[in-house]
């Protein structure tokens, strides 16, 4: 993570930590919203209208809130329309690196700077930039891919839809859950400083993970018999769950793949079309491991688990 103070960069894990130990996340920024004709959004200025070759999207392969962004660039055939840059693996005192190809910046902070030059605060992926404005229209991945969802429709003709409004509340109630005691309960698990915060985060994300199977069990997907935003919002993490979540975070009731239900689920899901293009392992290990330095101070990233996703999943075959 990290933190510009007065144009400065703060190597800063933390966002705030309070007197318990627990970790705090804070709130995106840039919170303006790329829409079809270039009105405005829920939040923010309006003026960002969908236009191929016009946005670039900044993401790192290891954080799983950029992934969800590029899951939804594949799922809606996008990749013709906003170009894509990664950035490194590692993230050491001078936050995510990066070899820009549009300003040349080594480092994501300096975009930041340039879209706003007084700008103070938190320094994430994703990022969506804009080109012909220079600047950053959102750094919220779930905004982003709310974005994704709709406003380049009209010029791609995919009209899959991931939040239908028919399912819209049951999705927002899902996604609420899923991020506070999921997404970034192993968040809470992994960053916190006592073993009060560290047990409450991981007793709360037990009892989700076990919600979820039970969710499972019953039917194919969280909503229902559709696959949806909220399906991929939790996806990204339990992808990454046994790999780094597991150990690293010291997430460890149960492996994933104890839960039977979730196995099949997070499988059908990474065999989706273009969805296993987007998940890279190597990556993800080396940014946790040598990157959280004072969670593991020796940096050494391991080899395992062994895990193959491309197992018959079944869930097509199970009568819910």
């Amino acid at each position: 993570m990290g933190l510009l103070v007065k144009g400065k960069w703060v190597d800063k894990w933390y966002d705030t930590k309070s007197n318990e130990g627990e970790f705090k996340r804070g709130a995106s920024m840039f919170r303006n919203w790329l829409t079809a004709d270039g009105a405005p959004g829920p939040t923010g200025s309006g003026g960002f209208q969908a236009e191929k070759g016009r946005y670039h999207l900044y993401i790192s392969l290891a954080c799983p809130w950029a992934h969800r962004t590029l899951i939804f660039l594949k799922l809606k055939g996008l990749e013709d329309y906003i170009d894509v840059t990664v950035v490194d693996a590692v993230m050491l005192e001078n936050g995510w690196e990066l070899n820009d190809p549009l300003y040349d910046a080594s480092y994501m902070y300096q975009l930041y700077l340039k879209a706003a030059s007084d700008y103070e605060g938190r320094v994430t992926v994703p990022v969506l930039w804009d080109k012909k404005n220079a600047t950053i229209v959102s750094n919220e991945s779930s905004d982003i891919i709310r974005m994704f969802n709709s406003a380049f429709n009209h010029l791609t003709g995919n009209e899959d839809d991931y939040y239908p409004q028919a399912l819209q509340e049951k999705i927002d109630q899902i996604n609420d859950r899923v991020y506070e005691e999921i997404n970034n309960g192993v968040y809470r698990a992994g960053f916190a400083t006592t073993q009060q915060a560290y047990e409450s985060a991981y007793y709360q994300l037990g009892d989700a993970l076990e919600w979820v199977e039970s969710i499972l069990s019953s039917q194919r997907y969280l909503t229902g018999d559709r696959v949806t935003e909220a399906d991929w919002r939790l996806f990204t993490t339990l992808i990454r769950f046994d790999a780094v979540y597991h150990g690293h975070f010291k997430c460890n009731k149960k492996k994933l793949s104890e839960y039977p239900a979730i196995t099949g689920y997070i499988r059908e899901l990474y065999q989706w079309p273009g969805v296993e293009l987007t998940v890279n392992f190597e990556h993800i290990k080396t940014h946790y491991y040598a990157s959280h330095l004072m969670i593991n101070p020796t940096g050494v990233v391991p080899l395992g688990p062994e895990q193959d996703f491309n197992l018959p999943h079944g869930r097509d075959k199970i009568a819910f």
